[in-house]
């Protein structure tokens, strides 16, 4: 394993593999034009347009797609952004790398036709690129002229409405684990994965179930002034999630915004951890312990257009204490969740947010009078092109309480009289972001929260005697 400050990058593996079998990537084919994609539909019918996987190695991901002044249709281009100045917004279009002389992408394969110069007005879209880490999606405005470098032009910000069209397209993609960059922000954190094809990685890599990532961490929490050695406080336990992207767009007639469109994160979540001791009293909000961050900057393919998602991740601890009880509680926590936007003409941008879990106690003793709530958690986002779109934070939680007079345990050892209970829950809230008209939808005038999923349930509970 690597220290824990180090970043966890495992280069190359940034592509992403598809929710479901049978979705396989699809097989690109050049054209100079929309007429010269195999099945293409007539002028003026609706495209559907299959949501992928961007393809691995020798295959990168499209390096750039472009709607042609007029047309309205994505094609798959040979050209590439060679650079791009984000202040200026001035680009370099220059034609893609040769294909190997063994002659692998050749254009029976597959590999894109002569370049086509870029006109005023043409759309393209583009994989991460120099100056644009996550991606470019944009307007010609302007032909500037040649350079040794390739064709320098100006252009502006657009949205996937002007580079999608009257095109149709809806997918679910699992996040590749190993694309994910870890940031450790306290000592003994680790993470593990495992990957589709069954590649693993990690301490608990072996354990994993194919698709996931696991972070573990041991952690001291602020324990009470007045408590005995015996009684520190810790949080030690896992996160263990298989996080995927949902994608989908209706489009209209050219330039107008899609009649419907969503973007979301879904997946499975599971969790364990351990809380000891008696922890210090929490004043105003609860104490939160962000312990990892988590990065990725997958491309997943709408059609030919390659389509940059950003995904970030916050994995926390948090405790919330009257600093008078004492536990030590084991949960394990399983389910899984949905945010998302989801927009529809006339209705605008509503929020989604859906989950379904349950916890069990493991293991659980409660002493003196108080109340606790723990939780470990994780704030997540998810985006295109750099601009955050959902926010989400979800967090199953343990609260126990007890009386001044409980000593119990699920051993069945008791000493006082007194009443105590456990509670699992689960809060999951979130908001819209503004950048979501980058769809082509009306700009939000503020955002829009998701509304808080609040649900609790009693896990065990009773009444001590001598």
């Amino acid at each position: 394993m690597r220290t824990f400050t180090q970043r966890l990058l495992l280069p190359g593996l940034t592509t992403l593999a598809l929710t479901t079998a049978g979705c396989a990537s699809p097989a690109h084919t050049d054209s100079a034009g929309p007429a010269a994609a195999p099945g293409a539909p007539a002028a003026g019918s609706s495209q559907q347009l299959e949501v992928a996987a961007a393809p691995q190695g020798s295959a990168d991901p499209t390096p750039l797609a472009r709607t042609a002044t007029g047309d309205g249709r994505p094609e798959k281009s040979s050209l590439r952004v060679a650079s791009y100045d984000k202040g200026s917004g001035r680009a370099v279009i220059a034609a893609a790398p040769k294909p190997p002389k063994d002659g692998r992408n050749s254009p029976a394969d597959g590999s894109p036709a002569p370049a086509k110069p870029v006109a005023a007005g043409d759309v393209i879209a583009s994989a991460p690129a120099p100056g644009a880490p996550d991606g470019l999606l944009a307007k010609v405005t302007e032909v500037v002229g040649q350079t040794d470098r390739g064709t320098e032009v100006k252009t502006a910000p657009t949205t996937l409405s002007a580079a999608l069209g009257e095109a149709k397209a809806d997918g679910k993609v699992k996040v590749d684990p190993s694309s994910m960059t870890v940031e450790p922000l306290l000592k003994g954190v680790t993470f593990s994965w495992a990957k589709g094809d069954g590649a693993r990685f990690g301490a608990e890599g072996a354990k994993l179930p194919l698709g996931s990532l696991r972070l573990d961490v041991n952690a001291a929490v602020d324990t009470a002034k007045d408590a005995p050695a015996s009684a520190g406080a810790s949080v030690s336990g896992f996160v263990q999630l298989a996080p995927q992207v949902e994608f989908s767009y209706t489009g209209t007639k050219i330039g107008s915004a899609p009649s419907a469109a969503f973007l979301g994160m879904s997946g499975d979540w599971s969790s364990q951890w351990a809380l000891k001791g008696r922890a210090a009293a929490s004043t105003g909000a609860p104490k939160r312990i962000p312990f990892a961050k988590l990065h990725s900057a997958p491309v997943i393919q709408v059609g030919p257009v390659p389509v940059v998602v950003n995904l970030d991740l916050t994995a926390y601890i948090q405790v919330e204490a009257d600093g008078q009880v004492t536990l030590d509680v084991q949960q394990d926590v399983k389910g899984d969740f949905r945010v998302g936007g989801s927009y529809a003409t006339g209705k605008g941008w509503t929020p989604v947010s859906t989950s379904a879990v349950h916890s069990t106690p493991v293991k659980a003793t409660v002493a003196a009078s108080g109340r606790v709530k723990a939780a470990v958690g994780a704030e997540a986002s998810v985006g295109l092109y750099g601009a955050v779109g959902v926010g989400a934070d979800f967090a199953p939680y343990l609260r126990g309480e007890a009386d001044a007079k409980a000593s119990a345990s699920t051993d069945g050892k008791t000493s006082v009289s007194g009443a105590w209970a456990l509670y699992g829950g689960l809060d999951l809230s979130g908001q819209l972001h503004f950048q979501l008209s980058l769809f082509g939808t009306p700009v939000l005038e503020r955002r829009i929260p998701l509304g808080t999923l609040h649900r609790e349930w009693p896990l065990i509970s009773g009444g001590t005697g001598r």
